[in-house]
């Protein structure tokens, strides 16, 4: 009998490779509340955002794209409606559901305090956007937007934690919360490695197979009787050109993994969206380093005592 489908949670952290948002790179501190937890909508709240809403009823913030912004509120009152207002536009891509949107942003309560900001943090923050893994203002208030973009978001329970606010962040279930989102870069599902990555050498007939040109999805498959790998390594199915990955980069990535004992596989071109990884030491990753951005990979991982032989296709799409 087959195993049941294998999630990329399971497969992917179960093999110790650490999902960006979950490496010891990331905040540990309990006060601090992410954006990913979707909301519980309260009955009879707002659950549309506005981009109507007069200026002078929202709060300013200072700076320009890319700089740490501090709001100051026109009112101790707070709107009860949501509303979105681009602070400045950019001149990139559009943001679609269901892209992996990398941003920068500020999170506060109105005229209350500072609960979360990448800023401080030095890098921006990779979340899928438009499917329901982030907060639903997120969600109704980026997608369209343009990459380069500066955004302010003022969201009521509904569109934010729901009625119950978040505790741990000292949000409460009648608070409003206000952001400012620096629109980075996202990346749709057709987005590969290089098209012109230079071809590796053929894959042994006996071993993990790969369908799909370079700058297109890509296939992975075990034939049967493949050999499994009994070392950990990595051949280059494509070189790319851009930057040498390091230990501690994260990265955007489409892969796909199959695994030696009949389990079904996961794939990110099959699911739609491309992932935020982190080439972490003492996993599998760690082949990573030296790797350039615009490659496609694949990495050979050994049985262990608790984990069967497996391979992923990699395609590195960009730093972050």
């Amino acid at each position: 009998m087959r195993r049941a489908v294998l999630s990329p949670i399971a497969i992917v952290l179960g093999a110790s490779l650490v999902l960006a948002g979950c490496t010891s790179d990331s905040p540990s501190d309990d006060t601090e509340a992410s954006v990913s937890p979707s909301a519980t909508e309260e009955p009879g709240a707002p659950s549309t955002l506005s981009s109507d809403v007069p200026a002078d009823q929202l709060p300013t913030a200072s700076g320009v794209f890319g700089e740490k912004p501090e709001f100051a509120f026109p009112s101790s009152t707070h709107l009860d409606e949501g509303a979105v207002h681009v602070l400045s536009e950019g001149d990139g891509a559009t943001v679609e559901a269901g892209d992996l949107l990398l941003a920068d942003y500020l999170g506060q309560v109105w005229d209350g305090e500072v609960f979360d900001n990448s800023y401080d943090r030095g890098a921006p923050a990779a979340f899928p956007i438009g499917t329901g893994y982030v907060v639903t203002g997120w969600d109704q208030g980026l997608v369209g937007q343009k990459v380069g973009s500066r955004v302010l978001l003022s969201l009521p329970p509904a569109l934010g934690y729901g009625p119950t606010g978040n505790p741990n962040a000292g949000i409460g279930g009648t608070d409003t919360i206000v952001f400012v989102v620096d629109i980075v870069d996202t990346f749709g599902a057709s987005a590969t490695g290089q098209a012109d990555a230079a071809p590796g050498d053929p894959l042994p007939a006996d071993g993990p197979q790969v369908e799909g040109a370079l700058g297109e999805p890509g296939t992975l498959t075990l034939p049967e009787g493949a050999q499994a790998p009994t070392e950990q390594g990595l051949v280059y199915v494509g070189t790319g050109t851009g930057d040498e990955l390091a230990s501690g980069d994260q990265f955007v990535v489409h892969y796909a993994i199959e695994s030696f004992d009949e389990a079904d596989g996961y794939s990110t071109w099959d699911n739609g969206s491309p992932e935020q990884l982190s080439v972490s030491a003492g996993t599998p990753l760690e082949e990573l380093v030296g790797v350039p951005v615009g490659s496609r990979v694949l990495i050979t991982v050994p049985e262990t005592e608790n984990q069967s032989a497996f391979v992923i296709l990699m395609d590195i799409i960009a730093l972050t």
